[in-house]
């Protein structure tokens, strides 16, 4: 196999604000936001390629994530997202192919996942906070461009005989749609088999009413009632929606981040490097001092509010380290504060569960633990004095591959404990739909009742009763309790042992031991999907000195390698 080009890729930061845009141009009228492609050619990421057509790259993807978010939370009057294009006949021609040409394997796949991950963060918001989405493709609509549309609840298609929309990855590139095209295709939208077959493997496309006859959109409208169409069908996905009119957004202020050479430090979540070790340590502060109890303190506090501001401090930081640290292989994941505290917040959460603001907030901490489960680093949580694995802050740990906890019996004011509340019973799902419990214990109803006996009662405003590393142990939470003797040996030891081994068998590993639950359209866009696009990523048909991939554009014929593997 060729290797691929040792390109210097940039450091990529997650943060932006709509003034930054280069992009997207967000509109806002009442119930109905629009989100409007207009890709600067020259705004790519990296150079070596321009974004013609509204293709894109990870630098659009960024801009997109974040304007998803300020809708959410700045403009909590709207209930339907309508994306379309700013340009004429074209919505959007999927990712960069030169990019993707120019890209180390590590970087294509970062690409794809957090694509992925913006994707499916849109049918999450559907789902669980009542924001519609509405695809208007007004143009061509390829790849990623018509995967971009398949997240959306439903899609609208100009009928003007030229505007199409392809799958054409196999055919054209000799890679597959990477961002979970092929399961949407058949999972959401239920495109006969033999008909998405055929789509998938032709270049020009399906157009017009057969496209809508296939299932491939939801509708079509002639040119001169398009845009009719488009806001009559916007309100009436508005119409379905809970989300607030009156209510006043809350300003994602810009995230402050301090970067060191072997550290990120925000207000609330720091990163540690140790790069002798290819370890790094996420350390996760509980809030501290009297925090907001009711929702118009919770306004007020707006994004500084604990809960918010952590969210997007530790997807950030996931989001820095995917990206920018592939080398540091194991994430050792920590907490530092007072377990009370962080009860008395779940239970603020609880109350006001059905609030929008409330809402969103769990939904980012949702997203935000996902991203974790999803990361491709070994991930072992330490239990240690001072810590505070408890309700929201326990699914950390829940989320880690192991869980060691100190045990400390002599001890009773430094022993570290944990402990299990009502927000381990489902305010979190994986992309399962499982909690992170009932992954833990294959779903078996007499460990969860063991687990729920010791659990806080919300209902009673009683504690959940806090866990020493024993008992948490013989309830199955804890991986170990190694005393205070063996502690530093044994965690040693473990790491020294992971980082060791071979990075590429581990993340398969911890992919399939971490996903033992039932199957979904989210965890086969994941697992199924990712897998093979990520294999045939490395495949010389592909990105081999004749691959499909690398002679696009030059002329030249891809020389394939026929035998079926």
């Amino acid at each position: 196999m060729n290797a691929e080009p040792m390109t210097a890729e940039p450091r990529v930061d997650y943060r932006t604000e709509p003034s930054r845009y280069r992009h997207w141009k967000l509109r806002f009228e009442g119930a109905v936001a629009t989100l409007l492609a207009d890709f600067d050619e020259n705004a790519g990421l990296r150079p070596g390629y321009k974004l013609k057509l509204n293709s894109y790259d990870l630098g659009v993807d960024i801009e997109l994530n974040d304007a998803i978010n300020r809708i959410r939370f700045e403009h909590p009057e709207v209930r339907t997202v309508v994306l379309t294009s700013a340009r004429d006949k074209v919505f959007c021609s999927g990712a960069n192919i030169f990019m993707l040409g120019l890209s180390s394997h590590a970087w294509k796949v970062n690409f794809c996942k957090f694509t992925n991950e913006t994707r499916n963060g849109l049918e999450d918001s559907s789902r669980h906070s009542g924001l519609k989405f509405l695809a208007a493709v007004n143009g061509a609509c390829a790849g990623g461009g018509y995967e971009l549309a398949l997240a959306c609840d439903e899609i609208i298609l100009v009928d003007d005989r030229n505007s199409a929309i392809s799958l054409p990855e196999v055919p054209l590139l000799g890679l597959l749609p990477g961002t979970g095209g092929l399961t949407r295709v058949t999972d959401k939208r239920r495109v006969r088999h033999d008909l998405a077959d055929i789509f998938c493997t032709s270049v020009e496309g399906v157009r017009g009413q057969r496209a809508k006859d296939w299932r491939l959109v939801d509708d079509i409208a002639k040119p001169a009632v398009f845009a009719a169409k488009v806001q009559e069908r916007a309100l009436q996905l508005a119409a379905q929606s809970d989300r607030p009119a009156a209510a006043r957004g809350v300003s994602l202020l810009p995230l402050q981040r301090h970067d060191a050479p072997d550290a990120l430090r925000y207000g609330h979540v720091q990163v540690q490097i140790d790069r002798a070790r290819r370890a790094a340590t996420f350390t996760v502060h509980a809030p501290s001092g009297a925090q907001p109890a009711d929702v118009a303190a919770i306004e007020a506090a707006g994004a500084a509010w604990y809960p918010l501001a952590l969210a997007r401090e530790l997807d950030d930081a996931i989001l820095q380290m995917r990206s920018n640290e592939p080398d540091i292989g194991l994430w050792l994941i920590k907490t530092q504060g007072v377990t009370a505290d962080v009860m008395a917040l779940d239970a603020t959460l609880q109350q006001h569960a059905q609030h929008w603001l409330v809402r969103e907030t769990v939904g980012l901490l949702r997203r935000t633990f996902s991203r974790l489960d999803v990361s491709s680093r070994s991930l072992f949580a330490f239990a240690e004095p001072g810590s505070c694995f408890a309700g929201s802050l326990l699914e950390l740990a829940l989320a880690c591959d192991r869980v060691y906890q100190l045990a400390l019996p002599d001890d009773a004011d430094r022993t570290p404990r944990i402990t299990v509340g009502d927000a381990n019973f489902g305010w979190y799902p994986m992309a399962t739909g499982q909690s992170r419990l009932q992954r833990r214990f294959y779903g078996e109803q007499i460990a969860l009742d063991a687990v729920r006996a010791v659990a806080q009662d919300g209902a009673r405003g009683v504690a959940g009763q806090p866990l020493d590393a024993d008992a948490a142990f013989a309830l199955g939470l804890i991986t170990s309790n190694p005393d205070d003797i063996d502690w530093a040996d044994e965690t040693r030891i473990a790491i020294e042992q992971r980082v060791a081994m071979n990075p590429d068998a581990l993340t398969g590993l911890e992919a399939n031991l971490r996903f033992n639950g039932p199957e979904n359209m989210a965890t086969r866009i994941f697992g199924r999907l990712t897998a093979w696009q990520n294999w045939i990523f490395q495949r010389p048909n592909a990105v081999g000195d004749k691959g499909e991939l690398k002679v696009y554009g030059t002329g030249d014929k891809a020389a394939f390698d026929w035998q079926r593997v």
